[in-house]
């Protein structure tokens, strides 16, 4: 499905879905700056304990993502994460996967863009945390200080978490898998978990429309270390495709599909 064309066919949202979506938008701003403002003295403290007010804020909103716009979450699979240090390569289609997959982890260390460290408060909780930031622009450079530093979250049981496309995709969209992701499954050398979603239907890029459904999250059986990288890279990008795909044709037969999976019912009709 091309975007531009997605673009054009996607009807306009329902006065409720509006009106519902507006409220959200403010809280969520709202309760992110507070959290940010009022939690400032945590980048002072332990990192767990900042860790903590992260899991804390997405919890928060997710719960009233769900209160406010109808939109729930499942998850699938989570006992397919391990209890010790991993990889998890993760399908990136929305906003929400920055704070909404948050909880579902111990102690994750996501791979973000090294830029957003600038960012008042956002980025100084970013360093914090002891996220991966990389800087994409020096690539050589880049790829071994990623290493380096997810072998250090690993050395301390820490889920290092990266989203290979590097960027949000459309749900449906013709994947685009960065080999950033394959580097790290042979210097890490741990067990890698795939990660499917769906939450583009519910929470789409570049809108700022919340549709009601099930923004569902499935943990898929983990792959071990030590696989040829062909066949790692063959086996992952599999996985991660066809569940995300079972997943938006599973929300386009629900009784009330968004509109994205009612546009790729159509497009997948016969």
């Amino acid at each position: 499905m091309a975007e531009s064309t997605m673009n054009h066919v996607l009807p306009r949202p329902g006065a409720l879905v509006i009106v519902r979506s507006l409220i959200y938008f403010v809280v969520f701003y709202v309760v992110t700056a507070l959290y940010l403002v009022l939690g400032s003295w945590l980048l002072l403290g332990p990192r767990p304990w900042a860790m903590k007010g992260l899991e804390v804020h997405g919890r928060t909103c997710v719960w009233l993502l769900a209160l406010i716009c109808g939109t729930k979450l499942e998850v699938r699979g989570h006992e397919n994460l391990p209890k010790t240090g991993c990889l998890v390569i993760s399908k990136h289609q929305s906003a929400w996967d920055t704070f909404g997959l948050i909880s579902l982890f111990r102690d994750p260390a996501i791979v973000l863009k090294d830029e957003l460290k600038w960012i008042p408060f956002y980025g100084w909780f970013c360093v914090k945390f002891e996220h991966i930031l990389v800087k994409r622009e020096k690539a050589s450079a880049a790829l071994k200080s990623m290493i380096r530093d997810a072998r250090q979250r690993i050395s301390i049981d820490r889920e290092v978490v990266i989203f290979p496309e590097g960027t949000r995709t459309m749900p449906g969209a013709a994947p685009d898998y960065k080999p950033g992701y394959v580097a790290l499954y042979e210097a890490l050398g741990v067990v890698t978990v795939p990660l499917a979603l769906n939450s583009g239907l519910f929470w789409p890029r570049r809108s700022m429309w919340r549709y009601p459904g099930t923004i569902v999250v499935e943990f898929l059986p983990p792959l071990p270390p030590g696989l040829p990288r062909a066949e790692f890279r063959s086996r992952i990008e599999a996985a991660i495709e066809a569940a995300s795909t079972r997943l938006i044709e599973e929300a386009a037969r629900s009784p009330s599909p968004p509109p994205l999976a009612q546009v790729y019912r159509r497009a997948h009709a016969g």
